[in-house]
């Protein structure tokens, strides 16, 4: 029997002039968010403050991940205009600051680290002064791809371990646990950089398990964590195995603290790049 989702993690509808704003400056510049392809909860919440997540490299992706909306299919080629177009919205939305995603291309020799960089780049050039955070897809854990992202500078380097080890294989069979943890280990290693990573909760993991992955990250010098209820985009995706409660929330912030984590968002809402530039 399909779980019903708790009154606390429903969110109304906003459409106001400030959230067709945003609509309008993603439209005209062609370009795609986390927020609507990934269906994100917050959405209407970050469109009212004039901030959204922007999607680099298409919208579908090379790996299917057990969790997530965005559909598995072959790509597009990349759109070389797209860095600036990027730029231009952060200008048009007056940001101060900017987190930039992507699908995973591993048909990319590079994993579209350049893409990144160039990016990156784009937005300094027209805005100078706007910080910016990336949440980036593991590269294969490529070196060379992770050394273009460490001399471009972002203020905040974001990849996620989205899930606990003993369930990683199921959510991501593409991916590799320690390949991730590895990754953000790379760039902590080789720059100051904040490092932060995320995880959902509710894919049948246990508390234990929740703090093994707390201390991982710590292990790798992660800076900062995020930590969300897991929301089925649909049936065709992993089922809820447990709605957490707002109430257990507060025991995995406690976990956290205990474990040595100094910056964290955790509530039942939150996502990666849930009030970014608060946590900064």
């Amino acid at each position: 029997m399909k779980k019903r989702l708790p009154d606390y993690l429903k969110r109304p509808i906003i459409d106001t002039d400030k959230t067709r704003t945003v609509r309008r400056i993603l439209k005209e510049n062609c370009l795609n968010t986390v927020c609507e392809n990934a269906r994100c909860p917050n959405k209407n919440e970050c469109y009212t403050k004039n901030t959204a997540t922007f999607l680099i490299m298409g919208n579908v992706c090379t790996r299917n991940c057990r969790y997530c909306n965005i559909s598995c299919e072959k790509p597009e080629p990349l759109d070389l205009g797209e860095p600036l177009h990027i730029a231009k919205a952060v200008k048009a939305l007056g940001l101060k600051y900017s987190v930039i995603t992507s699908v995973t291309r591993d048909d990319l020799p590079d994993g579209g680290a350049e893409h990144f960089v160039n990016c990156i780049n784009e937005i300094r050039k027209l805005t100078p002064d706007v910080k910016i955070e990336i949440l980036t897809p593991d590269f294969k854990g490529d070196k060379n791809s992770l050394d273009m992202i460490i001399k471009a500078r972002p203020e905040v380097f974001n990849h996620n371990i989205e899930t606990v080890k003993e369930l990683f294989k199921i959510a991501r069979p593409q991916g590799n646990y320690q390949l991730s943890l590895d990754v953000l280990k790379y760039v902590k290693d080789n720059s100051d950089i904040l490092t932060k990573s995320g995880l959902m909760v509710g894919l049948g993991e246990d508390f234990d398990q929740i703090e093994e992955t707390f201390v991982d990250l710590k292990s790798v010098g992660c800076d900062i964590v995020t930590v969300g209820q897991y929301i089925q985009p649909s049936k065709m995706h992993l089922e809820v195995a447990k709605y957490y409660t707002p109430q257990e929330f507060e025991l995995i912030q406690q976990a956290a603290q205990k474990i040595g984590i100094k910056h964290f968002q955790i509530g039942p809402l939150v996502r990666s790049s849930y009030r970014a530039a608060e946590l900064v």
